[in-house]
């Protein structure tokens, strides 16, 4: 199978293999990512949460965490990915009542060749489930839900913001 080179798939060779780019041409340049996504729970989760209450401790600070050691670990997760000199990653988890549920936005920053969209995805994806893995004795129908890039800039393709 031969896939054109208008496709656009970079991670495809023209014979259709799986490779990593060679991003070795591309100039070092500032480059962000912003990713979110949402924890929808009960009501009394989320009290539970935001309160201390719960039996396996500070869920939102072991989540922050658990969010930055995943965006650094991201080129182990994903096989095609490049490992990046991260400058920066932070989480914000805030509650939202009108959910109920927790919301993660992660910002992920690098100067590279290549951006950090994939860090920022997957520092979101591991903060949620750290911390559905935290409180799931005490609701296991919380649903992980709307995981998506909100921005990123930097690089050939420059900018790109998410419409609400």
């Amino acid at each position: 199978m031969t896939i054109p080179e208008a496709a656009g798939l970079t991670h495809f060779d023209g014979e259709g293999r799986a490779h990593m780019v060679d991003v070795s041409a591309k100039p070092v340049t500032d480059r962000i990512a912003v990713a979110c996504g949402t924890v929808v729970m009960s009501a009394e989760t989320l009290t539970m949460i935001t309160s201390g209450q719960a039996k396996k401790g500070d869920v939102l600070g072991v989540a922050r965490l658990a969010g930055i050691m995943a965006a650094k670990r991201t080129a182990d997760l994903i096989p095609l990915c490049h490992p990046l000199p991260i400058t920066k990653v932070a989480l914000d988890l805030r509650a939202d009542p009108s959910l109920p549920g927790i919301v993660v936005e992660a910002t992920v920053k690098t100067g590279g060749q290549t951006g950090v969209e994939m860090e920022a995805l997957t520092a979101v994806s591991i903060a949620c489930l750290t911390i559905y893995d935290m409180v799931k004795a005490v609701e296991k129908s919380m649903r992980i839900e709307g995981i998506r890039l909100i921005l990123k800039d930097g690089g050939k393709s420059g900018r790109y913001e998410a419409t609400p």
